[in-house]
């Protein structure tokens, strides 16, 4: 089932507004007063009012469109039993509209799946593949990647790297670090009386990259951080 996705909505958000030339890399956007902060901070340290203002400016149906394309509401998985596709908004959501769906994931819903699904992609230069769950011996000898589509993004992943690098670095996934270099982007927030604490990852050193989501659900501590750990 999904979940709402909390602040991983913050990727394909980036990934969206830097399609649309609406911020660059280096664009420092005002948050308060003579605060200010560019894309690398904000995703490291997941900037609520920065991704926000990403979200008025890019609207709705941009938003809407690049959502679909990275695979938000449809299903990640090649005929994996039990998946159900994840939901996204007809509308911005009630609740704060623009600002709360590209900062919170306010009314998407988000399988982990799907999560991997982009994270892969990202991980491996645009390639949006169908997630398999080869079970037998000879599934696994006789396994073939399946592309769903390929994504325009591999002039764009350099700006989102460092981000998704600085999480872990010095940011909300701290607990993640290690030896071997890993990037990833956390989420925190509730649904309902539910408390979620997603993290979405791939490792940057060695010759095969591994992606991995991690999702919490329940008391208070299922949040972003213990996620990363």
């Amino acid at each position: 089932d999904g979940f709402q996705p909390c602040s991983t909505v913050k990727v394909p958000v980036a990934l969206a507004a830097l399609s649309e030339s609406v911020v660059e890399r280096d664009t420092r956007i005002r948050l308060y007063g003579r605060t200010t902060m560019t894309m690398t901070e904000a995703l490291a340290r997941s900037s609520n009012q920065y991704f926000a203002s990403l979200g008025q400016k890019l609207g709705f149906e941009r938003m809407s469109y690049y959502a679909r394309l990275f695979g938000l509401g449809e299903k990640a998985g090649l005929d994996i039993e039990g998946e159900q596709a994840g939901l996204l908004p007809p509308a911005p959501p009630k609740n704060g509209g623009m600002g709360m769906l590209t900062s919170f994931g306010e009314e998407i819903s988000q399988t982990p799946l799907e999560l991997a699904g982009l994270v892969a992609a990202v991980a491996n230069g645009g390639t949006l593949y169908w997630l398999q769950y080869p079970q037998t011996p000879d599934e696994i000898k006789n396994f073939q990647p399946q592309v769903k589509r390929h994504l325009d993004i591999k002039n764009l992943i350099g700006d989102i790297k460092p981000g998704m690098r600085g999480a872990v670095d010095f940011g909300t996934a701290r607990r993640a670090k290690q030896d071997d270099e890993i990037l990833g982007k956390t989420g925190t927030c509730s649904e309902g009386r539910t408390h979620l604490g997603w993290f979405g990852s791939f490792n940057e050193s060695g010759g095969r990259k591994l992606v991995v989501v991690v999702l919490l659900t329940g008391g208070r501590p299922s949040i972003g951080p213990m996620a990363s750990g």
